[in-house]
């Protein structure tokens, strides 16, 4: 008996050798989320959450440092690059839909059910806000020194722009329209090309890459007349609606920006 004891005591030895030889010595990470909607929930948030955190984050220290921390490039490689890792985070889990345009040309498309859809805009939704909250609380003194504690959607210190995009001056609402139709169709036509099997699509394991490296293409190319809100619809809502409890106010009080173009028209139109 004595002997059969002292085999079974090796034999957990070498089998507990082995497994921490497997796992390098750790504890095997066991939970998992049966749920689907609740694991594409908070994929798709988390996402959404860390790409719009490397984005903003570009912004506001490319906004506040004054061009010397950066400049409009680093904006685009910031929300490239955050894309790719969203990507990462969530692609075979939820799709990394990351934007509610690509979420309803899925469902279009028959990709995605449409019952679903309410629960990825609800998804984007929150991560966006919470990523706009994060980079608010992380920037807050910089801002606050870089504005005077005037925080405001207009003028020569302006913050919002940080948070949410705006229409140039001299934007029309017909070229406004047109700029941000083209912009989302091509965003949309590039990414249904990059995962088109029967065509030339990513190669495997670069589809996240690929993905960011169009979404630093769309930046460099669509950016200048509205800052490229099509790369991000359903994003820039919340982002913008931080600005109210922030105590964001509008310099000129007109309500509108870029061509009398009022403040949702864009996000609509998206």
């Amino acid at each position: 008996m004595c002997e059969r004891e002292g085999e079974r005591e090796k034999m957990k030895d070498t089998l507990n050798s082995m497994e921490e030889e497997q796992t390098g010595g750790r504890i095997p990470f066991t939970f998992r989320i049966k749920n689907e909607s609740l694991r594409v929930a908070l994929a798709e948030t988390l996402s959404t959450y860390v790409m719009m955190t490397f984005g903003l984050g570009t912004v506001a220290q490319v906004v506040t440092g004054g061009g010397v921390f950066g400049d409009y490039l680093s904006i685009n490689l910031g929300f490239g690059l955050g894309v790719a890792m969203g990507v990462h985070i969530a692609g075979t889990v939820s799709g990394a839909h990351m934007n509610a345009a690509v979420s309803f040309t899925m469902c279009m498309f028959g990709r995605l059910r449409w019952k679903m859809f309410p629960l990825y805009l609800v998804a984007q939704l929150l991560g966006s806000f919470l990523a706009a909250g994060t980079v608010f609380s992380v920037y807050y003194d910089a801002m606050f020194h870089y504005c005077a504690g005037n925080f405001t959607v207009t003028g020569p210190r302006a913050t919002a722009g940080i948070f949410s995009t705006y229409p140039a001056p001299y934007l029309s609402i017909p070229a406004g329209f047109l700029d941000q139709v083209l912009g989302t169709a091509m965003l949309l036509l590039c990414l249904m090309a990059l995962s088109d099997q029967r065509n030339k699509p990513a190669l495997p394991g670069a589809e996240p890459m690929a993905v960011g490296l169009l979404v630093l293409l769309i930046g460099v190319s669509w950016g200048a007349t509205a800052a490229m809100p099509s790369t991000r619809p359903g994003t820039w809502l919340p982002d913008a609606s931080l600005r109210w409890p922030a105590g964001e106010q509008r310099s000129s009080g007109q309500g509108t920006a870029g061509g009398g173009c009022p403040w949702w028209r864009p996000w609509l139109v998206e």
